[in-house]
């Protein structure tokens, strides 16, 4: 694996997503082993997801350096989720990995995303809401 081919699957699995409208490709970078990836996603229901992730290929693995994915409803006025790896939360298990649920104060431990995993979550968020 490279990063064209963690690109190439990421472009695909948005454009394949059942739950996303419309994207809008801010920034792609792509260097033979890492890249970044920055886009602006209308999800079919009109919520708004902003997504920005670096990352480095190591043998054959991805791991994402960097990462925020931000999920708004319609408007863009209220937060509904945001997953990142800033290290403002030293405390938090799994840091620096955290989840901001609702109001921006409102933190929970979280785990190292790709866009492909936010893609399945967000997947699953809507069967739910179904």
């Amino acid at each position: 694996m490279n990063a064209r081919d963690h690109l190439s699957e990421t472009r695909s699995r948005l454009s394949t997503s059942f739950i996303v409208a419309e994207i809008t490709v801010m920034a792609e970078i792509e260097y033979q082993f890492s890249g970044y990836f920055r886009a602006r996603l209308r999800l079919t229901n009109n919520d708004a997801v902003e997504l920005a992730e670096y990352f480095v290929i190591e043998g054959a693995r991805l791991n994402v350096r960097r990462y925020r994915y931000q999920w708004m409803n319609e408007s863009e006025t209220v937060l509904k989720k945001r997953w990142d790896n800033a290290g403002h939360f030293p405390d938090l298990p799994g840091f620096p990995d955290h989840v901001h649920e609702g109001p921006e104060d409102s933190v929970r431990p979280g785990v190292a995303l790709s866009i492909v995993d936010l893609i399945d979550l967000l997947e699953q968020e809507f069967a739910k809401m179904a």
